[in-house]
């Protein structure tokens, strides 16, 4: 199981706050902010998100290698997979794939995917499977 991803970006601000929002529908609420001068020499300041406890996803500023990355946010519901991308689209994300079914995957994948300010590949899923009816 995966514990946390730091992802670098360009514009620290920028991206706290296009993930702000991209995150929000997804139940990604919880922020907090790192002082790399707590870590060990040379630990990067960082921006984390997380829900329920955890802090799990982490921006620190640095270089972008926007086609390295892909990122696949969990969606409680394919409504939370269309209020993502389009929070992701009003907030400055370019559109690669627009919401439905990923029937080369499985009829009950439903996902959307985008590319944040930085070029970062992040797809919205919500495979049906993975939920109690």
């Amino acid at each position: 199981m995966l514990d946390h991803i730091f992802l670098s970006v360009s514009d620290i601000e920028r991206s706290v706050r296009f993930y702000e929002a991209v995150l929000l529908p997804l139940g990604i609420t919880a922020r907090l902010d790192y002082d790399g001068r707590n870590g060990p020499p040379g630990h990067p300041d960082l921006k984390g998100f997380g829900a329920n406890g955890r802090m799990f996803f982490w921006l620190r500023k640095g270089i972008v290698e926007g086609r390295a990355v892909h990122v696949g946010f969990v969606a409680r519901s394919r409504m939370d997979v269309e209020a993502a991308y389009a929070a992701a689209l009003a907030t400055g994300a370019t559109d690669s794939g627009a919401p439905g079914a990923r029937l080369h995957y499985d009829p009950d994948y439903y996902a959307a995917n985008v590319k944040d300010p930085d070029g970062y590949d992040l797809e919205f899923v919500y495979k049906k499977w993975q939920h109690p009816l």
